[in-house]
C-alpha cells in the first residue's frame, strides 16, 4: 500500500475505492459503500479492506452534522448519493473494528507518530458518526 498522508484518502487502496465509486453508477454506489463496511465488521483475521472502509466512514460523515468535506484531491470526484441514516452505524462499527486492530492498520505505519495522528482522525470520524447521547437534565422533582 502507498500511504502519503494520514488522511482517509490519502493512500493508494483508498484512492482506488474512490475511482471505483466514480465509475460506479449512482444507484450503486450506495452498495459499494454498505459492502465494505459490512465486509470490514465481518471480517476474522486481517481487515483486508480496511483503507477502503475509512474511506467510507469518511464519505458518510462528511454527510452528518459536524463532518468535514471530503478531499477532493483523492476523493471521489462525483456526487455521493445522500446516504441512509443506518450507514452511520455501520461506518463506526468498521472504525472500531479498525481502530481496536493493533496488527493491521498500526502496523503499516512506519512512524508512530503518523499511526497517532491517523488514530485521532479516525475517533474525530467516529465522534461525528455516532455522536454521544445529548445530557438529559435531572429534573428537580418533588416527591
Amino acid at each position: 500500500m502507498g500511504t502519503w498522508d494520514t488522511g482517509p484518502f490519502d493512500n493508494d487502496t483508498a484512492a482506488d475505492f474512490a475511482d471505483a465509486l466514480d465509475d460506479a453508477e449512482p444507484a450503486a454506489r450506495e452498495a459499494l459503500i454498505r459492502g465494505v463496511l459490512v465486509r470490514t465488521i465481518d471480517a476474522t483475521g486481517y481487515l483486508a479492506e480496511a483503507e477502503e472502509a475509512v474511506a467510507a466512514a469518511a464519505l458518510i460523515a462528511a454527510q452528518c452534522p459536524g463532518g468535514e468535506p471530503i478531499d477532493m484531491a483523492y476523493g471521489p470526484e462525483t456526487p455521493m448519493p445522500v446516504f441512509p441514516f443506518d450507514l452511520r452505524a455501520l461506518a463506526d462499527e468498521a472504525l472500531a473494528r479498525i481502530v481496536g486492530d493493533d496488527d493491521g492498520s498500526a502496523s503499516n505505519w512506519v512512524d508512530p507518530e503518523d499511526w497517532k495522528q491517523r488514530r485521532a482522525i479516525l475517533t474525530r470520524l467516529r465522534a461525528v458518526l455516532a455522536p454521544p447521547p445529548p445530557s438529559v437534565a435531572l429534573l428537580d422533582v418533588e416527591p
